[in-house]
Order: C-alpha cells, then structure tokens, then sequence
C-alpha cells in the first residue's frame, strides 16, 4: 500500500471552507494500517475539524513518536509541518517546536504505549508545563506494531487475544492529565465521530494544555471477547456526560429568564430556539467532580467520555516564562545576543 498514490481529483461539487479548500485539501496519504483500524477514524475526525474551523494547513504542525498511532499524521493534514520523532519522547520535541515558534498550532498524536510506558515522563512534563497543544492519544490497550502484548492502559482482568489475563493496575491517562493541571480533557470513540470531531475543534482553538484520550480498538489484537477496548464493549459502557458542539466565536446572544420559563431565542443564522431552562447536569470546569464522576463511573464499569474538564482562562507555557511575542526563531542575533551590559542587568536583578 505504501507505493500506491492517492489521486489528486476532486469532485467538483465537494463544498470548500472560507479559504477556498475542500475536505480533501486536509487529507494525506493512503493509510497503511489494518482494515477497520479505530485510528484511521480519528485521522477521519481531525481531517473534519481542521476543514470546518477553515484552518490554514501551512499553520499547523503535527509530531508524533513511535508505534500504529504515531503513523497516522502521514494519513492527515498532508500539506502541514510534521516530524516524527523517537519512542516516547514526542512532547520534547513539541515542546521545543512551540518555544521556538508560538504562531503555529500544535497537534501531538500519540499512543498508550508511546504515552503511558516508555513516554510517561515526557507526556507528563508537557502537561504540567502548560505547552500550548492539542495532544491525542490512540489508545488501543495493546503494542500493536509488536504483536498485541497487554499495554500501561490495558485494564486488569481484560484477556488478550491469546486468552492470557491481565494483572496489573491500568494508568488512567485521562485522570493524570487532570491531576498534572492539563486545562482541556476530554475522552472519546474512534468510533463516535459526532463526539470526537467537536472534541478536537475545541481542543485546537484552546490555549493551553489540551488533552483526548481516544478509545481506539485494534481490529487485529484487542477487538476480541473479554478486551474492554473492543468496539462492542466501548459500546455497551460508554458513559457519555455531555452532547458536544463547537461554535466559534461570534457576538453574544443573550438570554435572561427564569428557571422553567421557555425563552425564543433568534440565531446568528436564523433559526429560533425556544429555550426551557434546567437545572445544569454537568460542570466541566469543576477538576474534582470530573475526578471524582471518572473514579465513580469506573468502578461501575463505564467509560466516560465527553468533555471532562476546560479551564476557560487557562494560561500556556509562554505566559509562564514571560517569552517575546516575537517567535525565536524569527529573532535577530542583536535581540538574541543583547550583550554583556544587558547580562549583568539580568544578573542583578537576581540578587
């Protein structure tokens, strides 16, 4: 599959965006993963969201490690910056990339065995530091590229194709990523794209550390009886905590009216929405109650998906470290080499 070229044709009554591209100005090359593979649904969801937020390609940059997951940015975003780095140690380099240059948006794909095992310590570090990004991880519970041993996120008691049982405690990314202070969480399906595609809208226009975890079931290793990654167990125990949309922003349309009462409200397109107000079921910018409903559903033996957690006035890692507006890499020798003048002002001032 590898040698085979997709066609540049386009339908000529496929609908462009505000910058004049069609669906397929954001697709990248044929897939080479298995038939059926849950992260060619994801490639699918992120395709969709960059065409319908009309974001330039040239503007994003997409990095990823090792593993099936770490394959897929050559399915996507085709005309956009990519690098693929070395096992685990992709939120480095993203790191490094969005220091030197803040004017593009970062989209960091990854797996559980490139995030949970070998990568834990760069992914949390990442996080913690506020690296504005976009951070997805392909979560299938299994090393596919070496032949479906159990991963850090497989869940104890879930059997592998080959019958054997897993033992070990399972690390809950989703959970960590609100622990280590990530300002966007959120879980989904590979196999929900109605879910997954406003999800990654979202999480690209967030500043900030922005998280989904993606249950991704392996056709060929973990899509089996006994697998609490398989599509119909997803299916079956998804838990879901709210319905998703993404909206940009436009002027407010404002409603005041009182609990129970209906309130026609007229759109920005048109369309009148009569309004009955409720008692809100969910708040997603409350950390502890998205820990706590995570551990409650958990022990129930339900997957919560949705958008667990965003912290609308997050800060990133420049607002942090006080960095230039200017990118690094767009700097002169003369603001990058101030002198020795300059260095003993900064020393000074750390006295």
């Amino acid at each position: 599959m590898t040698y085979i070229t997709k066609p540049r044709l386009h339908h000529p009554l496929l609908t462009p965006n505000k910058l004049g591209f069609t669906r397929r100005d954001y697709e990248g090359r044929v897939s080479t993963l298995c038939a059926g593979c849950g992260h060619d649904s994801i490639s699918a969801a992120i395709i969709q969201a960059a065409y319908e937020l009309d974001l330039p390609p040239h503007r994003l940059a997409k990095l990823s490690g090792i593993g099936c997951s770490s394959k897929t940015p050559d399915y996507f975003l085709g005309e956009s910056h990519g690098f693929n780095s070395v096992h685990g140690r992709m939120p480095s380099v993203l790191t490094g990339a969005n220091v030197a240059n803040r004017e593009l948006i970062y989209l960091g794909v990854s797996g559980d065995g490139d995030s949970a095992s070998i990568g834990l310590g760069q992914f949390a570090h990442s996080v913690r530091r506020g690296v504005n990004m976009t951070y997805i991880v392909e979560n299938n519970g299994v090393y596919g590229l070496t032949k479906g041993q159990f991963s850090a996120t497989s869940d104890p008691g879930s059997k592998s194709k080959r019958g054997v049982v897993n033992h070990d405690q399972s690390i809950d990314m989703v959970g960590l990523a609100l622990q280590l202070g990530a300002s966007y969480v959120a879980r989904s399906f590979s196999g929900d794209k109605d879910q997954l595609t406003p999800l990654i809208k979202g999480a690209l226009s967030h500043k900030g550390a922005a998280f989904i975890d993606v249950i991704s079931p392996c056709v060929q290793f973990n899509n089996h009886l006994g697998s609490t990654k398989s599509f119909d167990y997803v299916r079956e125990h998804n838990a879901a905590v709210n319905r998703l949309d993404f909206i940009e922003p436009r002027e407010e349309i404002v409603a005041s009216y009182e609990p129970g009462a209906v309130e026609i409200v007229t759109q920005h397109d048109g369309s009148v929405l009569r309004l009955r107000k409720l008692a809100a079921d969910y708040d997603p910018t409350d950390r502890i109650e998205a820990m706590t409903r995570l551990q409650t559903h958990h022990a129930r033996g339900e997957i919560v998906t949705g958008l667990l957690y965003i912290d609308p006035d997050a800060r990133d890692l420049h607002d942090h470290l006080g960095t230039t507006k200017k990118p690094l890499n767009q700097l002169s020798d003369r603001e990058l080499i101030p002198g020795s003048k300059a260095l003993e002002e900064i020393n000074e001032s750390l006295r």
